[in-house]
């Protein structure tokens, strides 16, 4: 078995504190690298040694392989956890890592290259009869054939980049008018983004539901699920809520997306952590959408309702043993829901809206757990993704873990940059929510700026809050120097912090 006595962690903020931690339970020591903008950030602070990687930009830094692998020669370390993000599905970067002479805590470039191309995916999964959306097998370049392709599945369609992710390269169509001017979008935003312009065409399915199995597999054969996550809630299709498990999902439909998700794995030869993502339709039917082969941002939920410590997991499989528990032995036990804090404007379309926290206090209490990289009076630097934390909230059951979630909501103190804290409230409180009926069109359909109440009427709270940040400064002196008050006229406390109510 490959020895593992220090890990360096390839990646920023809270995901490499999360890595850190689960390390250091398991008695093995940590790395972290950081660019110039993240000089002063808890994960450097965390660990037991930390290599600067060059500038802040991430094409700079955090993407550069020989600076990685450099750093692990430097300190000794003997794997490389990527994290989520940055190189964590590059199979070039595994395969780098490899040739180092270093253990790479994910799966094999083969199953990264496999899976990294939508296309690819699908024809490794075709043999294993796990559904798919009506569409084209193959790229396709040509408007003429496009056309054809349409006019046979029917309008709407989708055209997505084969090498995509977070919604770039992908158009929905409505007619054919259409067709030949959004296809050249596409296809431009997939060559500018990923440096592949490869697009397919699927049908699009008007009504969808986000729901992901997280799958689990050793490098001896043993392949789990650990049932799913449900990921509708979203903006420019990216994931903003998330829970588990989902709350329409039947015990048999649950059972046979768990068995075509490690079907999906098996047909790749896949060991570490994954996610196997399907679209779901009004009907729940599923069909196989594409698979993630890393750790996902939103993995907290699904530890939450098994018990399983996924990164201790991922670094096990790493060392070459094999899992300690069967599909049998895993079972559902209450339920959590994440909600993903970022320093953007709902107000504004969720542009960022990055800045220096001036007042940063987290929730605590019963089943409430944050994952953040933050702290008071720090800067959210403009280089990398604005999310700030990640705020999960358990329960014995889906109206406990909401109420809480609420409950975590109102108590989060963030001043400085706008948040998506009062929209995830405004989430928590809709009926379309709370009964379990929306679909990735929630914010479509549901939100609009004005339904976010006005900050300012806890005026006396407010106060309370300002008091307690001035207090703390006094009692810090060194504080003044990296925070700097909000003045009145732009205070934002109440909106950020109690959702806006």
């Amino acid at each position: 078995m490959p020895k593992i006595d220090k890990i360096l962690v390839a990646n920023r903020g809270e995901i490499a504190l999360r890595v850190m931690r689960s390390a250091r339970e398991m008695g093995i020591r940590t790395v972290a690298v950081y660019s110039e903008a993240d000089r002063r950030a808890l994960h450097v602070r965390y660990a037991d040694q930390a290599v600067c990687i060059g500038p802040p930009p991430s094409a700079e830094s955090y993407l550069k392989m020989d600076n990685l692998i450099e750093a692990c020669r430097r300190t000794g370390a003997d794997a490389i956890h990527p994290g989520y993000g940055f190189l964590s599905e590059n199979a070039v970067f595994a395969t780098r890592v490899r040739e180092a002479g270093l253990v790479f805590i994910g799966p094999s470039p083969e199953s990264i290259r496999v899976m990294g191309s939508k296309l690819a995916a699908k024809a490794a999964a075709a043999g294993y009869n796990i559904p798919m959306v009506p569409g084209t097998p193959d790229a396709v370049s040509d408007p003429a054939e496009a056309r054809r392709v349409c006019a046979q599945i029917g309008y709407p369609v989708l055209i997505k980049a084969s090498a995509g992710g977070g919604g770039k390269g992908m158009r929905v169509v409505e007619n054919e008018a259409e067709l030949e001017e959004q296809m050249q979008r596409a296809i431009s935003e997939a060559t500018s983004a990923f440096g592949d312009g490869s697009v397919f065409i699927e049908k699009y399915i008007t009504s969808p539901r986000h729901i992901e199995i997280q799958v689990l597999g050793d490098q001896h054969g043993t392949l789990v699920h650990l049932f799913e996550r449900e990921c509708s809630v979203q903006r420019r299709h990216q994931k903003v809520v998330e829970e588990a498990p989902s709350s329409v999902l039947t015990p048999e439909i649950r059972a046979a997306m768990g068995r075509s998700a490690v079907d999906v794995a098996r047909a790749c030869g896949y060991y570490g952590a994954g996610t196997v993502e399907f679209i779901v339709d009004e009907k729940l039917d599923y069909y196989f959408l594409e698979m993630n082969t890393r750790l996902q941002v939103e993995h907290p939920v699904t530890e939450m309702i098994t018990g399983v410590d996924l990164v201790k997991e991922q670094i096990r499989i790493a060392r070459g043993e094999t899992l300690s528990f069967t599909q049998d032995d895993l079972k559902i036990q209450g339920h959590a829901v994440e909600i993903r804090v970022y320093a953007e404007d709902p107000k504004n379309n969720f542009l960022p809206d990055i800045g220096r926290l001036a007042t940063y206090v987290r929730p605590q209490g019963p089943g409430i757990r944050v994952d953040d990289g933050f702290e008071q009076g720090m800067d959210i630097p403009i280089y990398y993704d604005p999310m700030i934390a990640k705020l999960i909230a358990y329960g014995k059951d889906r109206p406990e873990a909401i109420q809480r979630m609420k409950r975590a909501i109102d108590e989060y103190q963030i001043t400085g940059p706008e948040t998506t804290l009062a929209f995830c409230r405004f989430v928590m409180g809709h009926e379309a929510f709370t009964s379990g009926k929306f679909d990735t069109n929630f914010i479509a359909k549901y939100f609009r700026p004005e339904l976010l109440q006005p900050a300012g009427t806890d005026t006396g709270a407010a106060l309370a809050a300002a008091l307690a940040v001035q207090l703390l400064e006094g009692a810090r002196p060194e504080a003044a120097a990296s925070t700097v008050p909000v003045p009145a006229s732009r205070s934002r406390w109440k909106e950020n912090r109690r959702g806006g109510r």
